[in-house]
């Protein structure tokens, strides 16, 4: 067997839709496994397969090349059919058809990178999202209750591996109960272990004997670690998910440059602690300084005995098989696939379209006022929300339409309305909660095209698309022109506004 390198341990981002000389040096240089890849380095559908195809060449045939291409708000790769979010999957109310629906959708994203080259996809979502509050998860999880969650992930996952790419469940052991983002800040989550078992746990255990890999989460539970977040302790990661879960996948960290642990560990320790704490790769993003001090560190902790050897030989093996399982590289899918691929998703995002509190569409020939964000920039987790201008075009069949672009929609002070008759439709096509003023709004219609728990901040009757992605404003185009019913059942607790 080949000498164990740090870079065999470490995935990485890199810049640019096209891999520099310089880059495909430090990345055969330094043997580095990994790579993902994000928005910025995604150009056309051809770039991006040269891009895969000149990565795979510089790391060789262990190469895991990933992405998050969940669903809904978070995917990368635009241009591929865009499965629903996976809320809105688990808002179709019958479970048999929810599952055959996730194992559809699973398929069909697998289908899409495979054709790229990509071969590892950190999805689906096992968070069990049970907070309303929750600033990062909401209509990525599949619901708030725990067995369905683990079944639709389930289907959803066959559906991937089947078409030969690996899955990564997230974010162990459950980002479901969060108040704060950790890409932003370090989370807790303070509940005792049975606390845990009895909720966050269930969908981890019940996939763990089938998915290849696994990703950590930024968050502290103090009552099993009250030291470190999950992803750099030894009792979470080795103690519950190894030896009392019976895992044995591949074990990934979260992105160290994300401020939960960068601004408290810096890549250099976090990249150590976590592969301490028994993660096989750490996932070190970052400027290039950065990264190479987290391969230094790992190096320097191999040298001296602060990682076991026989420990990071093991991840190394994993971490192998992994590749070997869902080898990277091109398998192209034909133009037929690709035109039924986008036929079933704009068919899925309209099963998913759910009403509240009775909400109809407005008259024929309304005069209407639309009051939406302007634009709504990506978060760097999610892709960029619609603009006023896609908003607009939901609205093109109504002849009388004044288009009101406000630049901070959740802090909007609804008394500055004028009170000339027209009907008010708000479209919330960003992620935030509502504040005060907004917040208690009663519009006459409310369109939640992205967070659905802010239909609990307007006092409006609400159609929720769970995503908006070009098929969701599709399917609530028709609806808006009552060309479409919205038949969907929310999979979490939500208020209803009934007028």
């Amino acid at each position: 067997m080949n000498t164990l390198h740090a870079g065999h341990l470490v995935m990485v981002d890199i810049q640019g839709t096209t891999l520099s000389t310089d880059t495909a040096t430090f990345l055969r240089e330094q043997q580095i496994r990994g790579v993902c890849l994000f928005r910025p380095n995604l150009g056309s559908e051809a770039e991006v397969k040269q891009l895969v195809a000149d990565l795979r060449e510089a790391m060789g045939p262990h190469a895991l090349i990933a992405i998050d291409q969940e669903g809904g708000s978070v995917a990368r790769a635009t241009f591929l059919p865009q499965a629903p979010a996976a809320m809105g999957l688990g808002a179709i109310s019958d479970t048999a058809a929810a599952e055959a629906e996730a194992e559809a959708a699973g398929a069909m994203v697998a289908r899409g990178l495979r054709g790229l080259g990509i071969n590892w996809n950190f999805a689906p979502v096992l968070d069990v999202n049970n907070n309303p509050a929750n600033p990062v998860i909401a209509e990525r999880s599949f619901g708030a209750e725990p067995q369905r969650v683990a079944r639709l992930a389930a289907a959803w996952m066959r559906g991937s591996l089947r078409e030969g790419v690996a899955c990564c469940v997230k974010h162990f052991p459950g980002h479901g109960d969060t108040h704060t983002d950790s890409h932003h800040a370090l989370p807790t989550v303070d509940k005792s272990l049975a606390e845990l078992e009895a909720l966050e746990l269930i969908p981890f255990r019940a996939l763990a004997a089938r998915a290849p890999a696994l990703m950590t989460a930024h968050i502290v539970y103090p009552q099993l670690d009250a030291e470190h977040p999950a992803t750099m302790s030894r009792r979470v990661l080795t103690g519950l998910l190894r030896e009392s879960i019976g895992y044995r996948g591949v074990v990934i960290s979260d992105a160290l440059m994300m401020k939960a642990v960068h601004d408290r560990y810096g890549h250099e320790r976090g990249a150590v602690l976590t592969l301490q704490a028994g993660a096989d790769m750490a996932l070190a993003q970052g400027s290039r300084a950065d990264q190479q001090a987290a391969l230094d560190a790992i190096a320097s902790a191999l040298q001296d005995g602060r990682l076991a050897r026989a420990q990071m030989e093991a991840a190394r093996a994993r971490l192998e098989a992994l590749a070997e399982a869902y080898p990277a590289g091109a398998r192209p899918c034909s133009s037929a696939q690709r035109s039924n691929d986008e036929a079933w998703a704009q068919a899925a995002w309209a099963r998913g379209l759910t009403a509240l509190g009775g909400a109809r569409p407005p008259r024929p020939g309304s005069a209407l006022r639309v009051v939406t964000q302007d634009r709504v920039d990506t978060d760097g987790v999610s892709e960029a929300g619609a603009s006023a201008e896609q908003v607009a075009t939901l609205f093109a069949a109504f002849p009388d339409v004044d288009l009101l672009r406000v630049p901070d929609l959740p802090r909007f002070d609804p008394a500055t309305l004028p009170r000339d008759g027209r009907q008010v439709v708000l479209v919330s096509n960003h992620r935030r909660r509502y504040a005060p003023p907004a917040i208690g709004w009663a519009p006459d219609l409310h369109l939640a095209l992205w967070n659905p728990f802010q239909a609990a901040d307007i006092a409006a009757p609400a159609v929720l698309t769970w995503g908006y992605a070009e098929p969701a404003l599709a399917a609530l185009r028709a609806w808006l022109e009552g060309r479409a019913e919205a038949t969907g059942v929310p999979p979490v607790a939500l208020a209803t506004h009934p007028r």
